[in-house]
């Protein structure tokens, strides 16, 4: 594959995907009437040098951007609502969530919202059935990815904590998926090293447990399979010596995380979920630090598929490749390296028990089992 092309494929979203491909946002929008984007991100990116020459270009080709930074490191329902009132209130036509997951979450949760007045945002809870309630117009809705991880920017769903409790809600519906991605790995270029490894290993995760849960998706497992290899073949560069070849392998490998995790998670989401909730962990660093526990609990029933990706990867032992890439990477090993509170364990064991995610784990897990997993990690 030549990663100085441009590519355009359907899965099932329109991508657009390959360096300089953010030239072709304005036109898009134009070509379909629109005027008035809400462009959402977070502070950070809002003040980067390319975050600003996107909005000149979109502002130079006829467009008003208005622009949302209200977004917090792992979303909130006060972000959501915050974000569809700057939406009205800027007689906004469309929404544009780039940057990385928490951003496309916060975006793909505004345009639920946007045109349903008389619900809470929480009617959407996939828990409880809340597809059914998104049954009015959804905003033209369009994804741009800066991070390679989440790949949030092909999915379905969003996850937006409650602000007092912190619990995590999963909000769904297929009408929430974005009309277009443009995924340009250019603009992952400017990313620290640290965000890169942290990204990477998140990404890494949604394709093994995609490739390891217990679901029926020979599809999946193929996209799981080439991603898991893209990363194996390019995270360590694109972190520690970055060109454009290594950042687009990690962004295709994210794009492929998310398609191939339809077919379900497990373990390791549903332990690294409540260390966000708690200890407001990053994602991407609470699933580079779990992926370890969660493979060693799984080892003995995914025999055969840990056989198979240590034949993909080019190693003997699959948990000992990824805790030499988290070392690699500047990972801390262990929730007690990262000086987390160990009295937690107990709360963050619930709140694992609840996660949906592993559910869908080749091995049933217990509270007890979450217990014992967290202690090792502490210990």
């Amino acid at each position: 594959m030549d990663w100085n092309q441009r590519y355009t494929y359907n899965f099932p979203t329109i991508v657009r995907f390959g360096a300089g491909v953010i030239d072709e946002l304005g036109p898009y929008l134009k070509d379909l009437g629109l005027s008035k984007p809400l462009i959402v991100s977070d502070k950070f990116l809002s003040e980067l040098p390319f975050f600003k020459n996107i909005t000149k270009d979109l502002n130079a080709k006829g467009l008003t951007a208005s622009v949302y930074t209200g977004v917090s490191k792992n979303p909130i329902k006060s972000d959501v609502l915050s974000g569809v009132k700057a939406f009205h209130e800027s007689n906004c036509d469309s929404i544009v969530g780039l940057g990385g997951g928490a951003s496309m979450d916060v975006a793909r949760a505004i345009a639920m919202k946007a045109h349903h007045p008389d619900n809470d945002l929480f009617d959407f809870d996939d828990a409880t059935g809340g597809d059914k309630f998104v049954v009015n117009e959804i905003p033209h809705f369009v994804t741009v990815p800066t991070t390679s991880g989440t790949g949030s920017e092909v999915g379905r769903s969003t996850v937006i904590a409650d602000d007092e409790t912190h619990r995590k809600r999963v909000l769904f519906s297929p009408r929430a998926m974005a009309s277009r991605v443009f995924a340009d790995p250019v603009l992952s270029m400017e990313l620290p090293a640290h965000v890169t490894a942290a990204t990477g290993m998140d990404a890494l995760t949604h394709n093994i447990e995609a490739y390891l849960s217990k679901g029926f998706s020979p599809l999946c497992d193929g996209v799981a399979i080439e991603g898991i290899k893209l990363v194996s073949e390019s995270l360590e560069k694109a972190t520690l010596s970055p060109d454009l070849e290594s950042r687009s392998k990690m962004m295709m490998s994210a794009l492929m995380g998310a398609t191939s995790f339809q077919k379900g998670l497990g373990i390791v989401h549903s332990l690294a979920h409540p260390l966000s909730t708690v200890f407001d962990t990053h994602h991407g660093l609470a699933n580079a630090v779990m992926l370890p526990y969660g493979l060693e609990f799984n080892k003995e029933v995914s025999a055969e598929r840990f056989k198979f990706l240590e034949k993909i990867i080019g190693c003997n032992d699959l948990i000992q490749w990824v805790n030499y890439l988290n070392k690699r990477l500047g990972m801390p090993a262990s929730l007690k390296e990262m000086e987390l509170d160990s009295s937690k364990i107990d709360e963050l064991s619930d709140l694992a028990l609840a996660d949906v995610c592993h559910l869908c784990n080749p091995k049933e897990v217990t509270l007890e089992n979450f217990k014992s997993i967290y202690n090792k990690a502490f210990s």
